[in-house]
C-alpha cells in the first residue's frame, strides 16, 4: 500500500511538472510602421520584391538563401498581404506585412525556426539607396544593374529586434515547372505549435503564408451527417481540449460537436462547407485534397466538391477539389457514386485501382521510394501524381531533384516552398 502511495506521489508530481512547450506569435507592434503616414504598397511593388536572396548578415541562423513570396488573405472586403521568407536552415521562416513610408519601404513581421520553439520579432527597412526608388517605380528591374537590399533585424520573443540581418537580390522565383505544395492537416499539425490548431479554419487561413498553394483535410461525418474536418477517430486531449467528452466523433451531431467541444487552441470544429467557402473566397490555395476516413456514402462530399468548385469558377477562379481514396471500403463508397467518373478524385493504392475509379491523380506514400517508371505511366495517361508526407529536408531535396511528382505534401509546406523556388 505505501508503495502505492509512493507511486501514486511521483506520477502526480510529473503531472504537474511536465514542461508545456510553446511557441507563441511575438507581438509586432512597431510605432513606425503603424504611422498614419505608412501606406499599403501596390501590387507591382510586391511583384518586384518576389525573388531568391541571399543572406549577407543572418546566415548562422536561416542559412545561405532565402526565397520571397507574397500571399493574401480576404477578409470581408478587406484584403492583407503577407510576405513569406522561406529558409533552408532548422525550416526558418518569416511572415511580414509590407508599406511605404516615404521613399523607403518597411517590412514587419516575425520568424519562426520548426525544428524548435524559436521565434521573434522582425524588422527590415529597404531604403531609397538600396532599391526602394525601383521598387516603388514602375520601370522594369534589371538585374544586371540593378539592386535590391533589405536590412534589418531580429530578436527572440518579445525581445526588439537586435541581431543585424541583411538580405541581397539574387534572381526571380523558380517557376518553370508547376508543384503543389500541399500543407498537411489544413496547414500543419497542433503538436508543431503553430498559431492555430490542425484542421481548423484558421490554420486553413494561414497556410499559404507557410508556403502551401493547396491543402491536404481530414474529412470524418457527424451522426447527423454532416462532413467535418477531424484527424483522430475519437474525441482526445491530442487535439481538443478537455470537456469530459470521449469516443468516436460520429458518435455525436455535429450541433454537439460545434456547441461542446473547442481544438487545442480554443476554434471550434468545422465543416467541410464552411472550410471550402474560405478557400474559396478568402485564401489564394487552388488544391483541396478531402482525406476521407470513414466508411458510408460519399455524396454528400460529392455535392460540396460539384457545388464549390462551380462557385470558385463564378469568381474566376480555378480550385480541385479532389476526393481521396485510401483503402478498399472507400475506393467501393466512390464507385457507388452515379457520377463517380466526373469527380475529380485521388487514389493512395494501386495503379490498377487508379484506373478503375478513373481517378485524377496517384497518391503513394513516400517510403515506397520515387518510382519515375510509375509516375511516367501516370503522366502517359494524362494523370498526375502526388508523394506523401515528406516532412525530412533531405528527402525532400532528393524528391524535388530526382522525382517527377507533380506534387508534396507536407507538414512542413515552408522548406518545400524554399527547394521549389530556389531551384535553378
Amino acid at each position: 500500500m505505501k508503495k502505492l502511495c509512493i507511486i501514486s506521489i511521483l506520477v502526480i508530481f510529473s503531472m504537474g511538472c511536465k514542461k508545456q512547450f510553446e511557441a507563441p506569435v511575438p507581438e509586432t507592434k512597431w510605432s513606425a510602421f503603424d504611422s498614419a503616414i505608412a501606406v499599403s504598397l501596390s501590387y507591382n511593388t510586391r511583384q518586384k520584391i518576389e525573388g531568391i536572396y541571399s543572406f549577407t548578415d543572418g546566415a548562422d541562423g536561416f542559412g545561405d538563401f532565402s526565397a520571397l513570396k507574397w500571399s493574401y488573405l480576404i477578409n470581408n472586403t478587406d484584403t492583407t498581404f503577407y510576405l513569406s521568407m522561406f529558409c533552408e536552415k532548422q525550416i526558418a521562416y518569416f511572415i511580414c506585412q509590407g508599406k511605404r513610408v516615404d521613399t523607403n519601404i518597411l517590412l514587419n513581421g516575425y520568424w519562426r525556426k520548426m525544428t524548435n520553439t524559436e521565434t521573434g520579432k522582425a524588422r527590415f527597412t529597404i531604403s531609397q539607396k538600396n532599391g526602394a526608388k525601383h521598387l516603388l517605380g514602375t520601370g522594369p528591374f534589371n538585374i544586371s544593374t540593378d539592386s535590391i537590399l533589405i536590412t534589418g533585424a531580429y530578436g527572440n520573443g518579445n525581445d526588439i529586434p537586435d541581431q543585424k540581418i541583411t538580405l541581397k537580390y539574387k534572381k526571380p522565383l523558380y517557376n518553370a515547372k508547376p508543384l503543389d505544395i500541399l500543407a498537411d492537416r489544413g496547414g500543419g499539425r497542433t503538436s508543431d505549435l503553430l498559431p492555430a490548431s490542425e484542421n481548423s479554419v484558421e490554420i486553413i487561413k494561414m497556410a499559404s503564408r507557410f508556403g502551401g498553394t493547396g491543402i491536404e483535410i481530414d474529412i470524418r461525418v457527424s451522426s447527423d451527417g454532416v462532413p467535418l474536418l477531424f484527424h483522430d477517430l475519437t474525441l482526445n486531449e491530442r487535439i481538443i481540449q478537455k470537456n469530459g467528452l470521449l469516443g468516436p466523433i460520429e458518435n455525436y451531431t455535429y450541433a454537439q460537436l460545434n456547441t461542446l467541444v473547442r481544438l487545442e487552441q480554443g476554434e471550434h470544429i468545422p465543416s467541410l462547407r464552411e472550410v471550402l467557402n474560405t478557400v474559396v473566397y478568402n485564401t489564394p490555395l487552388n488544391y483541396v485534397w478531402l482525406d476521407v476516413k470513414y466508411n458510408s456514402s460519399l455524396q454528400a462530399l460529392r455535392d460540396l466538391q460539384r457545388e464549390f468548385t462551380q462557385k470558385a469558377l463564378a469568381i474566376g477562379r480555378k480550385v480541385d477539389i479532389v476526393i481521396g481514396i485510401p483503402e478498399k471500403s472507400i475506393l467501393d463508397n466512390f464507385l457507388a457514386l452515379k457520377d463517380y467518373k466526373d469527380a475529380l478524385s485521388l487514389c493512395e493504392m494501386s495503379l490498377d485501382d487508379v484506373r478503375t475509379v478513373g481517378a485524377h491523380y496517384w497518391a503513394p506514400r513516400w517510403t515506397l521510394g520515387l518510382q519515375n517508371e510509375m509516375v511516367d505511366q501516370m503522366h502517359t495517361e494524362g494523370r498526375k501524381a502526388i508523394v506523401w508526407t515528406l516532412n525530412v529536408p533531405g528527402n525532400v531535396l532528393e524528391f524535388m531533384n530526382q522525382g517527377r511528382f507533380d506534387g508534396i505534401l507536407s507538414n512542413y509546406p515552408s522548406i518545400v516552398a524554399y527547394y521549389y523556388y530556389a531551384r535553378q
